[in-house]
C-alpha cells in the first residue's frame, strides 16, 4: 500500500497530499468502490450533499475498519442552503447521513453569487466549527473576490479551495492567491475528464521518462504544484496507479511543460464562479 504523505493545514489539522473523489458513486457498487479506494490506502474521501451519496460514504467507512481518526471526511453545503440556520441544518444532515459526529472540512460547494448569500452560509460553517460538528472550514468553486468576501466578514481564511485545475486550465493566478493566504488548493476533475490531456507531447513524454502512465504524471504535476488532487475511480487497479505517484519527481522543465498546456477556454464546461450556479 502506497504511503502518503500529509500536508498541515494553517489551522495546524493535516490533509493526505491526495485524496479520493466519490463523485458519483452511489449504491452498493458505489460502496464497494470507496471501500477499495480505502483499502488500497487512500485517507482523504470527498463528498457533497448534492453528490447524493453520504449515506454510502458512511457506509463504506464503517465496512472498511479503518479507525476513524485515520481518515479525512470532506462534503458540501449546496447552494440551497446558504442562509444561516439552512447552512447550520445541512452540516447537521450530513452528519446524521454520514453516520460520523464531526465532519473534517465542511465546504461551500459554488459561491452562487446571484443568491447573494455565500458570506452568510460561511458564517454558519465557522459557528459549525465552533459547536464542534467540523473541524475545519473551506470553499469551494471561489474566487479570489468570494474569498475576500468571506474573509474579511468573519476573519476566518478557509483552509483550502477546491476548484477546477488540471493541465488545460491550471488557475496559476488563484494558486498565487491561495499561497498568499495560506489556502491549500485542492483539484476537482484533476485530470480533466472527457479532454483528458494523455496523448498530449509533454504529458506523454514526461510519462515515457518516468516509466509512469499518462494519468500518473499529471497527478505527479498537480502534486509538485503543490496542489492537492482528488482523482475519482471505481476501478481497484487504476485507484493503486493514482496514488502511486510518490516514488517519482517530473523536473522542473517537465512541471512547466504540461502547465503551457493551458488554454484560455479549458474549463471542461460553463463553470465559471461568477455566472455558474448549483442549487
Amino acid at each position: 500500500m502506497t504511503t502518503v504523505p500529509a500536508h498541515t493545514l494553517h489551522d495546524g489539522t493535516t490533509m493526505p497530499a491526495i485524496g479520493f473523489g466519490t463523485y458519483p458513486l452511489t449504491g452498493e457498487d458505489g460502496i464497494r468502490a470507496m471501500v477499495s479506494a480505502i483499502e488500497n490506502g487512500y485517507r482523504l474521501l470527498d463528498t457533497a450533499v448534492n453528490y447524493g451519496n453520504e449515506s454510502e460514504v458512511g457506509e463504506a467507512i464503517r465496512r472498511s475498519g479503518v479507525a476513524r481518526h485515520e481518515l479525512r471526511i470532506q462534503t458540501k453545503v449546496p447552494g440551497r442552503d446558504h442562509a444561516f440556520d439552512q447552512a447550520v441544518a445541512s452540516v447537521e444532515g450530513s452528519l446524521e447521513r454520514l453516520g460520523i459526529e464531526q465532519v473534517d472540512v465542511a465546504l461551500i460547494h459554488w459561491p452562487n453569487p446571484s443568491v447573494g448569500l455565500y458570506v452568510e452560509a460561511y458564517t454558519a460553517l465557522v459557528e459549525c466549527r465552533e459547536r464542534g460538528l467540523v473541524r475545519s472550514v473551506g470553499v469551494s468553486n471561489f474566487t479570489e473576490k468570494h474569498l475576500a468576501d468571506v474573509i474579511d466578514a468573519t476573519g476566518v481564511v478557509p483552509v483550502v479551495n477546491q476548484i477546477e485545475l488540471h493541465p488545460l486550465f491550471p488557475q496559476e493566478r488563484l494558486r498565487e492567491a491561495h499561497a498568499e493566504l495560506g489556502i491549500r488548493t485542492e483539484a476537482w476533475s484533476p485530470l480533466g475528464k472527457r479532454n483528458a490531456p494523455f496523448g498530449a507531447d509533454p504529458v506523454a513524454a514526461a510519462a515515457q521518462a518516468h516509466g509512469v502512465t499518462p494519468a500518473q504524471a499529471i497527478l505527479r504535476w498537480h502534486v509538485q504544484l503543490g496542489v492537492l488532487p482528488l482523482p475519482k475511480s471505481a476501478d481497484p487497479e487504476r485507484q493503486r496507479a493514482n496514488l502511486d505517484i510518490f516514488g517519482f519527481e517530473l523536473t522542473d522543465d517537465e512541471v512547466a511543460a504540461i502547465s503551457g498546456l493551458a488554454r484560455e477556454d479549458g474549463r471542461l464546461f460553463g463553470g465559471d464562479p461568477d455566472t455558474h450556479e448549483e442549487m
